[in-house]
């Protein structure tokens, strides 16, 4: 009987130790499985924070992958990793964004072009912003006015914001001129439109450039007779990049190309063309071209961005030591008040598609980092070696180049704070000044339109019209000499039978409505 007990109570030890080893067993494996689990939902969650950032245009360099430092740092502020995309070469921008809307193949925040905003506000594709930019993007929010917020709101049918707008509280453009040239020539600088020309012809006439050659230009625009807004703007033409704007006109909002303003101008313009003052390959000037002219110091005169000037300078300082460019004050003109184009705030610069409305927390995030006056060294300069280097303790940004990494720039907010800074870091020393004093001169002759925000929905069913097609023939035709300025008049009339009636009365309406 013992003997049995003892049989019993070493078998029941056994099973309790086969029990308690088994229970380990699977308690290992459960923990083992939760690590694995662990791991994939952090794998997970690392690939839920990348967001996909669409810019058409990059400029040099090369799309960074996700080790490139400058993805890492902001990943490490802000747990977002972007990924850049960008339209294939030889692709045309707007074509390409329109295809990928298409396709439905959306990136988690874009940049759109184009008038492509409103095509996904219109379709439903765009996501509203209203409560997730106060949450997600506090930087954007309070740093961008509430006015700009209230004209994008006029841009939708439902007052919605649906895009984060460009904001530039300073002039952007401004009408350049070589003062080496004026100095050789032994002019001062022009105050009416009769000096300007005489400028100009001397500026034809007597080699300013100084290689015996009568090769100067003395004032040019591109194709299409787009950038030589500086010739519109004496005339009190509202312009941008070539392209006519909306202003007040006999007391009313109303498209500048078919004021007398334009009529006016546009007789001036032809005036220059037919002695060779103005390029007379104007309209056949691509982007490329125009810039080499410039830089290859054979234009007097021209339009253009001075925060841009850099580059140029040095081109025009290789073959010209002496040149030095400055801001040309608008010429007076009888009867006409000019003014520089400035268009301040309401253009689109990022929205989210509703498609990556799952995301779209993280793609606000990113787009704060650049927001975030905490941040303000770091987009600026970027990273050492890469983006910059430090000179004396001193950083300054290094030229871009096909053979770098491209870093994203996400932040649309100029002011003249942050202008005084990109100029200290984006010039030397001895271009600064040169380039203030520009921003100055801009300054005095510029004023904002009744046009600034103007949501592209007003051209809807009048695509022609939004793109100035009609404007750009008769324009080019008169100045060119095959037709005369009298066809102006039938522009106009073609212009408002083919929509531009019908749109007019809405952009008069937005505008009762956005003021």
């Amino acid at each position: 009987m013992r003997k049995r007990y003892y049989h019993f109570l070493l078998f029941s030890v056994g099973l309790l130790i086969l029990v308690l080893v088994t229970a380990c067993s699977d308690s290992e494996d459960t923990a083992s499985q939760d690590e694995e689990n662990d791991e994939l939902e952090t794998e997970e969650s690392e690939e839920a924070t990348t967001v996909s950032v669409f810019k058409s245009h990059l400029g040099k360099g090369t799309i960074p992958d996700s080790d490139d430092p400058h993805v890492q740092y902001i990943k490490e502020k802000t747990g977002v990793e972007y990924e850049l995309l960008s339209t294939p070469p030889g692709s045309e921008p707007a074509e390409y964004i329109n295809l990928m809307i298409a396709s439905e193949d959306f990136p988690d925040i874009l940049r759109p072009i184009g008038g492509v905003e409103q095509t996904l506000i219109e379709q439903g594709g765009a996501l509203a912003l209203d409560d997730l930019l106060p949450e997600y993007a506090p930087n954007v929010w309070e740093r961008i006015p509430e006015e700009a917020w209230n004209i994008v709101r006029s841009a939708s049918p439902d007052g919605k914001i649906y895009y984060v707008p460009k904001v530039y509280l300073i002039p952007e453009r401004a009408a350049l001129l070589r003062q080496d040239w004026l100095d050789e020539v032994g002019m001062d600088m022009p105050q009416t439109l009769d000096e300007y020309k005489e400028m100009l012809i001397a500026f034809r006439d007597q080699d300013p450039n100084g290689n015996g050659e009568q090769d100067e230009l003395p004032t040019t625009g591109r194709e299409f007779g787009r950038w030589m807004d500086h010739l519109f703007a004496m005339f009190g033409v509202a312009m941008w990049e070539g392209y006519p704007e909306w202003d007040i006109y006999d007391g009313e909002i109303n498209y500048a190309g078919t004021s007398e303003n334009m009529k006016a101008a546009i007789a001036f313009i032809r005036e220059l063309y037919e002695e060779e003052l103005l390029d007379n390959e104007t309209f056949l000037n691509k982007g490329d071209v125009w810039t080499a002219k410039i830089n290859n110091n054979l234009v007097g005169s021209w339009y253009h961005l001075p925060a841009n000037l850099h580059e140029r300078y040095l081109a025009m300082k290789e073959g010209a030591p002496d040149a030095y460019v400055v801001g040309m004050p608008l010429p007076e003109v009888d009867g006409f008040e000019g003014y520089i184009t400035q268009k301040s705030m309401g253009e689109p610069e990022w929205m989210i598609p509703v498609a990556s409305e799952d995301n779209a927390a993280n793609a606000l995030k990113l787009l704060d980092f650049f927001y975030d006056p905490e941040n303000a060294d770091f987009v600026q300069y970027g990273i050492e070696g890469v983006q910059h280097e430090v000179v004396d303790g001193e950083k300054q940004l290094l030229p871009s180049s096909d053979d770098k990494p491209i870093a994203l720039g996400m932040l649309n907010l100029t002011t003249e704070e942050s202008m005084d800074v990109r100029i200290d870091n984006s010039f030397p020393e001895d271009e600064q000044q040169m380039v203030r004093d520009i921003f100055e001169v801009s300054k005095a002759d510029a004023r904002r339109i009744a046009g600034d925000g103007l949501p592209s929905t007003v051209y809807d069913n009048y695509p022609d019209i939004q793109s100035h097609k009609l404007f750009q023939e008769y324009l080019t035709k008169i100045v060119i000499g095959e037709w005369s300025i009298d066809k102006f008049d039938e522009f106009v009339e073609k212009w408002n039978q083919s929509g531009g009636e019908e749109v007019t009365q809405r952009v008069q309406e937005w505008y009762e409505t956005a003021k």
